[in-house]
């Protein structure tokens, strides 16, 4: 359950601005769930916005005293200490609604999405042109990350969408991101 939290804020200096700051810290994060092979650490944004399109300067981890307690005694933030302002753990308000903290994938590049088809169909170009269309294109308007991937050391877009204020819990585990499926977070 996500009893406990802290809070990770990044300070940004003239040659690192927050977003930057933020996906390297997210980046971290991962590795460490990794490494560690934690899925009882969840992840919130406090300063999440879709319009303007932003998620803030603070990363708030969820989890259990304990599994906090044992991401942390790994030194996973090392090279960051001076851009990261950390809280101690801390009991999460008892009365915060909850919500779930969610990946949102999107075909954003018709062209990619083409070239994919063709080499797993073995299709011409014509014939990916017709069976993809320009409009299945689509502009995110969720706020995201630029991390990179683990697996294949590709930059992406990690687009982070939030559901609806639920008054209870739902318990569950989180991936590698600290994203969850059904399983929420207090949000405060």
């Amino acid at each position: 359950m996500t009893t406990h939290y802290i809070d990770l804020t990044v300070v940004p200096d003239p040659e690192s601005g927050t977003t930057q700051l933020l996906g390297a810290l997210y980046d971290r994060l991962h590795l460490a769930l990794v490494q560690q092979g934690l899925d009882s650490i969840g992840v919130s944004f406090p300063g999440y916005s879709v319009n303007p399109r932003s998620l803030g300067s603070k990363l708030r981890l969820h989890g259990s005293d304990a599994s906090l307690r044992q991401l942390f005694a790994a030194d996973w933030l090392k090279g960051m200490r001076d851009h990261v302002r950390m809280t101690d753990i801390a009991p999460a308000p008892a009365d915060a609604p909850h919500r779930t903290v969610q990946r949102k994938q999107f075909k954003t590049n018709v062209e990619r999405l083409r070239r994919r088809r063709m080499k797993r169909k073995g299709e011409t170009v014509e014939q990916a042109q017709e069976a993809i269309p320009y409009s299945v294109e689509r502009t995110p308007s969720l706020p995201y990350l630029h991390i990179r991937s683990r697996s294949t050391a590709q930059p992406f877009c990690l687009f982070i969408a939030v559901g609806a204020l639920g008054p209870s819990a739902v318990p569950g585990n989180f991936n590698s991101y600290g994203l969850g499926g059904p399983a929420t977070i207090p949000w405060f």
